[in-house]
């Protein structure tokens, strides 16, 4: 794992969330899109030392939306960048980590990800992200 990339959180409303981190906070939104292969719309924040990805579900059937109905709003996952994320993946499973896929994902920012099942990692879902160069 190179470093924290990012630290994913679940909201139910964009617009009042990004209100707190902008106005609240102070920080500063770097980009927002929506991902369709994760059914979700993110904003990436700049909190200077990590970025803070806000997960907003894009429909009732969107993993996000499944995981704030049960737990909630808050901190849904932390993001490490890779560089070679099919490696990453392969030493994972080596040492016995479940991983949810079996090959990466499209994510935000053109990255691949693929994510780590939580009862592999001490009950946290951790995600490879890998960025495309020059990101």
């Amino acid at each position: 794992m190179n470093k924290v990339d990012h630290i994913g959180i679940a909201v139910k409303n964009m617009e009042e969330s990004l209100e707190y981190y902008i106005h609240t906070l102070g920080l500063e939104v770097m980009a927002i899109e929506e991902v369709e292969s994760q059914g979700v719309k993110v904003a990436f924040i700049d909190a200077h030392n990590v970025k803070i990805e806000l997960l907003e579900p894009m429909s009732e059937a969107s993993p996000i939306a499944k995981f704030i109905e049960k737990r909630g709003e808050g901190v849904h996952h932390i993001a490490f960048g890779v560089s070679d994320i099919r490696t990453r993946m392969q030493e994972l499973k080596e040492k016995g980590v479940n991983l949810l896929q079996d090959e990466p994902k499209p994510g935000a920012g053109g990255a691949e990800v693929a994510f780590m099942h939580p009862k592999s990692s001490y009950g946290v879902l951790y995600e490879l992200c890998e960025k495309t160069k020059g990101e």
